[in-house]
């Protein structure tokens, strides 16, 4: 399982040019809710690791990301597609939910 930390300078190597689907997990380091997901984001992690990215984004270090994607409150979970949004998620939710998003992909 590989969880990449992506910052303003890596944002466009890590997600823009990736081709394929990325999960972000935006958060902040203070945040109950956010510590409460993590495990859960490290679970999905293990097993999607083959055919998703997963990413996370420290909202409070990262401010001009979190402001690209109107970050407004946290937890928040964006999926994208080959550099597209596709789904997002506000607040804690569960693996199942995280499951369907990635296969949504509206």
């Amino acid at each position: 399982m590989k969880i990449f930390y992506v910052t303003d300078d890596s944002y466009s190597k890590e997600i823009e040019e990736f081709d394929g689907t990325v999960l972000i997990d935006f958060f902040a380091d203070w945040c109950a809710p956010c510590k409460m997901l993590s495990p859960i984001i490290e679970d999905v992690a293990e097993d999607v690791s083959d055919r998703v990215k997963v990413c996370k984004v420290n909202v409070e270090s990262e401010t001009e990301l979190a402001k690209k994607f109107g970050i407004m409150t946290i937890p928040t979970l964006v999926v994208m597609e080959n550099g597209s949004v596709k789904n997002r998620s506000v607040g804690v939710t569960g693996k199942r939910a995280i499951m369907d998003m990635l296969e949504q992909k509206q």
